[in-house]
């Protein structure tokens, strides 16, 4: 299946929706590579994307180009911004990425400024016949009542918003202000109703939760409520605006009336939707099987009264001084303990003396540099298809004809001698990757080896992290005292940002998978933790070097 690439603005700390969109690739099965676009160096979603980009601030007159530029060269197929403060910059632009191939996540240009300007949104939802607060903008035409409520007229994450219990009070926070909207302040319960559409903007999800918790305008503690009044209204809302993707609209129950007040409209991912996505509607896994062409599940099970916290954790981002010392180091297996085309021209090699024709070897071979089915491309020639099942079982199951690279398997000795676990994560079809471990003897040579897809099949291949915590939890040694080894960065290493583990890139221009993505500011960003070693001669032996902390 095609890899889908997303590229995410502005991403800062959104760690919770990068993760969900990386569990929803692992349950669909759509191989998914997540880049992202944010100005400083050290934002700590940056720690879990496969490739990170640094940008220019929004303001400057080259961003756009900036982005247009990225998505061409990683054949982007979907921006998601994550911010407000680019919304309307890229609803203006959408076309030109659509143009390139691809597409924004975002609603059409007229009704990103409705939400950008709490006047037009107030009209917007009284023409939904939903009930908004009276907003003026003029303090002079604020006749009450009061407390009051003030707050920047296209602001957002309750920046510069404040109550206001007097005249005195309200007349301060205008003078502080440029440009503001002043209501009449609605107490009682604080809903956000997380809404997904399709890219046509009919409906897929409707999720309310009260704000339960809250902390500079982000959510803490949360409970999901399918309340149906404001599911009707949440409907309201969708066929007046036909929202493209996702949209969090904001409202107030009042505590005395009961009447539900609507505020706001945000016309993106809101902070706390994977909140909804966690309690059952899975907007990260609609939105990959909209760009793969298959039908979401509309109106999902929700699991309603369910209650969520939030909480923070830590992640490293610039290098320390000294780096922890490694005590146990994970290998891939294909493409960086050995060559897999030795592998590939052995197989071939096994097949065709099964057949009976050495030159066999050769006609499949050539089919292999072309990128075509050569077992498949050899029997249809020779007109024997019935046998194509006997030769895939000859070809994943020989054990001759393909060694380990010179120098891996002294390392993987003198690892074991120096008292450092090691251990072998490797995906692919469970009987082919056993016989390259017997071929390589690897049981006796490593401590722990994990097929990747005899877990419990291909949902559990890199950069899936459940083998990496398997062996964290067998050998009882920190993430941050772990090494991981691989060739492919664009699935290897998912999890060695995710887990803070230490790595090394081996850059196998040779590989059946190379890829030169893994540049300086992809490694600057992990903190120091990953470094890139040329997969040459000579290449173990640095790769020991640097496990020991000794210098390169």
């Amino acid at each position: 299946m095609k890899k889908t690439t997303i590229l995410f603005t502005g991403a800062g700390r959104r760690i919770e929706l990068i993760t969900a969109f990386r569990e929803a690739s692992l349950t669909e099965g759509i191989p998914l590579s997540i880049i992202g676009a944010d100005m400083a160096r050290e934002a700590p979603v940056l720690s879990f994307c496969d490739r990170v980009r640094q940008v220019v601030p929004i303001s400057d007159p080259s961003y756009i180009e900036e982005l247009l530029a990225i998505c061409g060269e990683e054949a982007v197929d979907l921006l998601i911004p994550t911010i407000d403060t680019d919304l309307l910059l890229l609803s203006q632009n959408r076309e030109r990425f659509l143009a390139q191939g691809t597409r924004v996540l975002i609603s059409e240009e007229e009704k990103i400024r409705l939400c950008r300007d709490k006047n037009l949104t107030g009209d917007f939802f009284a023409g939904c016949g939903l009930k908004a607060p009276a907003t003026v903008h003029d303090i002079a035409a604020y006749a009450g009542p009061f407390p009051a409520f003030i707050k920047p007229k296209d602001g957002s994450s309750s920046i510069g918003a404040h109550r206001a219990e007097t005249e005195e009070a309200l007349a301060h926070y205008a003078r502080e202000l440029d440009d503001y909207v002043i209501q009449p302040l609605i107490e009682g319960e604080e809903y956000t109703i997380d809404i997904c559409c399709d890219f046509e903007g009919h409906t897929i999800s409707i999720v309310p939760r009260i704000r339960q918790r809250v902390r500079a305008g982000e959510v803490l503690q949360t409970k999901i409520v399918m309340d149906d009044a404001l599911i009707r209204a949440s409907e309201a809302v969708i066929r007046a605006f036909r929202p493209c993707g996702p949209i969090t609209v904001q409202a107030i129950r009042h505590k005395e009336t009961g009447e539900d007040y609507f505020i706001e409209i945000n016309p993106r991912f809101g902070g706390g939707s994977p909140l909804s996505m966690a309690a059952g509607a899975d907007s990260a896994r609609a939105i990959l099987r909209l760009l793969a062409g298959k039908e979401p599940e509309r109106y999902p099970f929700i699991e309603d009264g369910a209650v969520y916290n939030r909480f923070d954790r830590s992640v490293k981002v610039t290098a320390g001084v000294k780096r922890p010392k490694v005590e146990g180091v994970i290998f891939d297996l294909d493409d960086t303990l050995y060559r897999e085309k030795d592998f590939v021209r052995s197989g071939y090699a096994a097949v065709a003396s099964y057949l009976g024709e050495e030159a066999y070897a050769e006609v499949m071979w050539r089919y292999f540099e072309a990128g075509l089915p050569a077992i498949d491309r050899l029997l249809s020639e020779i007109g024997k298809d019935h046998e194509k099942e006997a030769c895939l079982r000859v070809y994943r199951t020989h054990e001759k004809g393909y060694r380990m690279y010179p120098g891996a398997e002294e390392m993987l000795l003198t690892l074991r001698d120096l008292g450092i676990r090691t251990g072998i994560i490797t995906d692919g079809r469970e009987e082919t990757q056993q016989a390259k471990i017997r071929a390589f003897d690897l049981r006796d040579r490593v401590d722990d080896v994990i097929i990747t897809d005899a877990l419990g099949g291909e949902q559990f291949r890199k950069p899936c992290d459940i083998a990496y915590r398997i062996l964290q939890r067998k050998w009882r040694i920190p993430f941050s005292r772990m090494m991981y080894v691989g060739d492919n960065a664009d699935k290897d290493f998912g999890a060695v940002f995710t887990l803070s583990m230490q790595g090394i890139f081996l850059r196998n221009k040779d590989g059946v998978h190379d890829r030169d993505s893994f540049d300086d500011w992809t490694q600057s960003h992990a903190g120091g933790r990953v470094i890139r070693i040329d997969h040459t001669e000579g290449a173990f032996g640095a790769v020991l070097r640097h496990i020991l902390g000794e210098d390169m």
